[in-house]
Order: C-alpha cells, then sequence, then structure tokens
C-alpha cells in the first residue's frame, strides 16, 4: 500500500487549488450563504469539467472510474477551498448509493449530470434528518429502512456554516426497496465519512497555512508574532496532527472496497475531524479578536469546520466502530 499521493495526483490536486483560487472562493461561500448560487455553481461546473464530480461515477454512467484514492484528493482540496454546495454528496454519496443498487435505472439517469457539473445531489439518510442544500439540488434523495425515495425540499434547518444550508425533506416517490438498498446506503455512509474526512483535512492545512502566513506578518513588541515559542509549538502540533490523520486518511481510500472498510473510514474520520478542530482552535488563538469577525476569511473555515467535525457520523460514533473493529479483530 502507498500513503503518498502520486505525482499525477499531486498535479490534480494543484491544478484543483487554482481553479479554487482564481474563482476567489471566500466571495462565492459568502454568496452561497445568502442564497446567490450563480457562483457557486460555476465553479463546480468547472470542477467537474475537470474530472473532480466523476471520479467515483463507472465509465458507463459517464463518469472517470477512478479509485477512491483520487477522489480523496480532489475532496480535500475541497475542502482547502471551502467550495460551496453539496459537493461531498454529489461527487461521493449518491454515486456509490446508486451504483450500489440492484436496479441500475437511477444511475444512468443521474450520475451523468453528476459528473458533467450540470446537476447535484443530496441525500437525508432518514427521516428527520436534514439534507444539505436542497433547495438547490436537481436531486434530493431521502432514505427509509431499505427503501429510498426521491423527496421535496421542506423548513430551512440552522446551521452553525451558513453556506452549509439545510433542509427538512418530505418523501416523494419510491426509487428503490429491498435489501439491495440497505447495503447501498452503508457503502454511501462509508463514502461521505471517507470524503468529509478529506474535506476536514484540506481545511486543516488551509487554516494552518493562513495562520502561519499571519504570524509571520503580524508584529508585537517589535517581532513578528511567529517567533514566539509559545506560538511555533502551536502550529508545529497543529502540523504533526494534520500529518498524522493523512496517511490514515489515505489508507481508508485504499480499503474501501474490503472488509476493514468501517474501521478505517472511522479511524480516518476521527483523525481528521479531530485534526482539523485543532487547526480551527489555533488559527483562532493566534489570530485574536480578528479571527472572530464575519467579515474575515478565517471565519469561513472555522465555521466549515465545526459544522463538518459531526457530518456523516459523530466522534463518538466512529470512535465506537474502531473499538467494535477492535474487539472483533482479538476475539477471532
Amino acid at each position: 500500500m502507498r500513503f503518498a499521493a502520486t505525482p499525477e495526483q499531486r498535479d490534480f490536486a494543484a491544478s484543483l487549488r487554482k481553479m479554487c483560487e482564481a474563482a476567489g472562493t471566500p466571495g462565492l461561500v459568502r454568496a452561497w450563504a445568502g442564497g446567490d448560487h450563480r457562483g457557486g455553481r460555476a465553479l463546480i461546473r468547472q470542477l467537474a469539467g475537470a474530472g473532480a464530480l466523476g471520479l467515483a461515477v463507472a465509465d458507463e454512467y459517464g463518469g472517470m472510474g477512478a479509485e477512491p484514492i483520487d477522489l480523496v484528493v480532489a475532496v480535500q482540496e475541497f475542502g482547502r477551498a471551502a467550495a460551496p454546495g453539496p459537493v461531498v454528496e454529489t461527487a461521493a454519496v449518491i454515486p456509490a448509493l446508486l451504483q450500489g443498487l440492484s436496479d441500475h435505472g437511477p444511475a444512468r439517469r443521474w450520475l451523468g449530470g453528476f459528473a458533467e457539473g450540470k446537476s447535484l445531489g443530496t441525500l437525508a439518510l432518514e427521516p428527520g434528518l436534514p439534507a444539505v442544500d436542497a433547495d438547490v439540488a436537481e436531486v434530493v434523495l431521502l432514505a427509509d429502512g431499505d427503501r429510498l425515495y426521491t423527496a421535496r425540499r421542506g423548513d430551512l434547518v440552522r446551521s452553525i456554516d451558513p453556506a452549509r444550508r439545510l433542509f427538512t425533506v418530505v418523501a416523494d416517490e419510491v426509487v428503490a426497496e429491498g435489501e439491495a438498498v440497505t447495503a447501498a446506503l452503508a457503502a454511501a455512509f462509508d463514502a461521505g465519512a471517507l470524503a468529509t474526512a478529506a474535506q476536514l483535512l484540506g481545511a486543516g492545512r488551509a487554516l494552518l497555512d493562513t495562520t502561519v502566513a499571519y504570524a509571520k506578518q503580524r508584529h508585537q513588541f517589535g517581532r513578528p508574532i511567529g517567533q514566539y515559542q509559545a506560538v511555533k509549538h502551536q502550529l508545529a502540533n497543529v502540523l504533526i496532527g494534520l500529518d498524522l490523520a493523512e496517511p490514515l486518511l489515505y489508507r481508508a481510500a485504499l480499503t474501501l472496497d474490503t472488509p476493514d472498510r468501517a474501521r478505517d473510514v472511522s479511524a480516518a474520520k476521527v483523525a481528521c475531524a479531530d485534526a482539523a478542530y485543532r487547526a480551527a482552535r489555533t488559527a483562532l488563538q493566534v489570530h485574536g479578536a480578528i479571527g472572530y469577525t464575519a467579515e474575515y476569511d478565517l471565519s469561513l473555515w472555522l465555521t466549515k469546520v465545526t459544522a463538518l467535525r459531526s457530518a456523516w457520523g459523530t466522534g463518538d460514533f466512529h470512535r465506537a466502530r474502531v473499538a467494535r473493529a477492535l474487539r472483533a479483530e482479538a476475539s477471532a
């Protein structure tokens, strides 16, 4: 197994990063939070044009048919840019769900549009749970036990991240039912947890880079604050946490189609969420009062990380799943 990106994957990531930087994602995120989706949709179409949204979609449905590790590399850049929209659901969750169904009709109907950036998708895992950006997604799905429905948007649910717009949904038409739906939902959940872990790691990297740059230019007592040991040590601890989480993320991508899937995905989600949260806390402390202001771009990443920590499974859920897997291995 290789726990590092290849030169080709690094080049792909760099091209996605340039697209996001050129688009000015902070402005797009603020507009998205305010209900203006035009700029965000344009960026998503650009990313789809580069192949980023079709990586998990098989060739027969108009996608790239790439490996999970390629998707992880791409989604890290979504997180680094704090890209708006249901990108995890569109690029990872619904492709895993629909391609796991015995009826391939829904996959043929919708996945090509996802890969091309023409449409977005979102999913509520059970009745009562909200779906991300259900007001803008063309494909809204709702799972209820062993049934999968199309759904209609309900009421807006307040989120700590204004750009992560949550809505209740109401079941409409049955898409599929039976044991295949249950198995496909389990695969889709793990795809969502893995992609969210990658998104968190990318956001954590962005927070660290921003904070290091700020510590170099912010002066106190005649010196850049980055020269003080207290600041250096905190930033070093953030870097260590992110670097230690990365191989767990890559391992989870490499074992996504093995019996170790649940254990490795949960380990990656816990590690990436904890590392990104430490990056967020440190960034806020180093920046001081300016970090609290909504007008300062740092806030976009702070709220994103806070919201994503519990998305696709809380830390307690994933730690418990890792513990169950380890106990099962020990008793085998």
